[in-house]
């Protein structure tokens, strides 16, 4: 997912600290902590690949599994963190950078400015009862369609469920801006870009956009 327009993030440093991949008292991944330390040592050790863009087919068909929790995937994660940055994206999916796995980063603020850092394997969206689905308009972008913003209505609550890098059930829940996050990212994987849920005049609006701007980070051209 792109940054909104006006958000700013900080340069990351340090070195990992114990507590990575603890949970709460209710069962909830901890990934406020050092999270500042854990994405630069993620992207330090990635290489930044380029974006796929609206059109490429690995975006528009759902991804496969994650069935093999290895090496390979871990340096996928971090190769997705190193892309993230560059990019300047708070959420990154495997498919934007061409890769046909379910599995998606981020590294993204909630609404009280606290930075969330962490990756989600085989991501599963919890199904709000309807006392506590309220909807919220935002401001939404994303990375494979670059330049381009539009006012997208989401809960404004979300919980994730799916693994960790080594396989480990987790659940993440998310308020506000990072809630948007979660669930843009989730989308992505089962083959749904934010502008398939705009109306045609918007999403014909967010594609005049792309068309108009110019990417700040490098993508792969269409075919």
């Amino acid at each position: 997912m792109a940054q909104q327009e006006t958000d700013q993030k900080t340069e990351g440093g340090g070195a990992i600290l114990e507590g990575e991949g603890t949970v709460d008292d209710e069962g909830f991944l901890v990934d406020t902590r050092d999270a500042e330390a854990r994405e630069l040592a993620y992207r330090e050790r990635g290489t930044s690949r380029p974006i796929t863009v609206v059109g490429n087919p690995v975006l528009h068909k759902e991804c496969q599994d994650v069935t093999e929790f290895d090496d390979k995937l871990a340096a996928l994660v971090d190769d997705m963190f190193a892309s993230q940055r560059t990019a300047e994206g708070v959420g990154l999916a495997a498919n934007q950078i061409g890769v046909d796995l379910k599995v998606f980063v981020y590294d993204c603020p909630d609404d009280d400015g606290v930075r969330h850092v962490g990756v989600v394997c085989n991501p599963v969206l919890d199904e709000l009862p309807p006392e506590e689905r309220n909807l919220e308009d935002g401001n939404e972008g994303c990375l494979s369609v670059p330049t381009a913003y539009a006012e997208l209505a989401r809960p404004d609550y979300a919980v994730v469920r799916g693994q960790d890098v080594q396989g480990k059930p987790i659940k993440v829940r998310g308020t506000g801006y990072f809630a948007r996050c979660l669930q843009h990212e989730t989308d992505h994987l089962y083959g749904h870009l934010y502008i398939d849920r705009l109306g045609k005049r918007d999403r014909k609006d967010a594609l005049r956009q792309m068309e108009e701007g110019t990417p700040r980070y490098e993508t792969v051209p269409n075919a």
